[in-house]
């Protein structure tokens, strides 16, 4: 008898999984952006030499662990739609998947490797110099893709919930 496994408890199942991955994901992006990164910056650490290194080591581990959080999710999000009966909101969820693992992919790859760079100290004699322009600028670049990541987030936590309540 406990050989049969009904399709229902397979997607309830996926369904748990998902939203835990997202809470998971969504909480440990906001700790470290509300919380971490400016306690950081207002003990000084930010301008000091061997911050670079030090940054491009948390966030190119965290970047690491959010790229498995993103495909976890759009596989979830994948097995979850494909019952779907409503396409038009299955597509959305799917686009949303895509659009997370996207910022993840840009941020994982392509800024924290630049920002990194951009604030590596070369000389460790000299002063440290003030955040160029060009570093200003990818901070904003990341700042808009971490909102753009919660926001996507958010809304589909939201459409798997719901998913979970109308099946109970």
């Amino acid at each position: 008898m406990n050989a049969i496994v009904h399709s229902r408890s397979k997607s309830e199942v996926w369904l748990a999984a998902v939203l835990l991955t997202l809470g998971f994901w969504l909480s440990a992006s906001l700790l470290l952006d509300a919380v971490i990164v400016p306690c950081l910056s207002a003990a000084g650490m930010m301008a000091e030499a061997g911050f670079a290194s030090t940054g491009y080591l948390i966030f190119g581990l965290f970047n690491h662990v959010e790229l498995l959080c993103a495909a976890f999710v759009l596989v979830g999000t994948l097995v979850l739609t494909s019952d779907c009966l409503d396409r038009s909101q299955a597509k959305g969820a799917i686009a949303l998947s895509l659009a997370m693992l996207a910022v993840v992919l840009l941020c994982t790859f392509v800024l924290t490797p630049q920002m990194s760079g951009l604030a590596l100290a070369l000389n460790q004699f000299a002063t440290p110099a003030p955040m160029s322009s060009s570093l200003l600028l990818l901070h904003g670049v990341y700042w808009g893709l971490e909102g753009v990541k919660l926001l996507a987030g958010t809304a589909l936590l939201l459409w798997h919930y719901r998913s979970l309540r109308a099946a109970a």
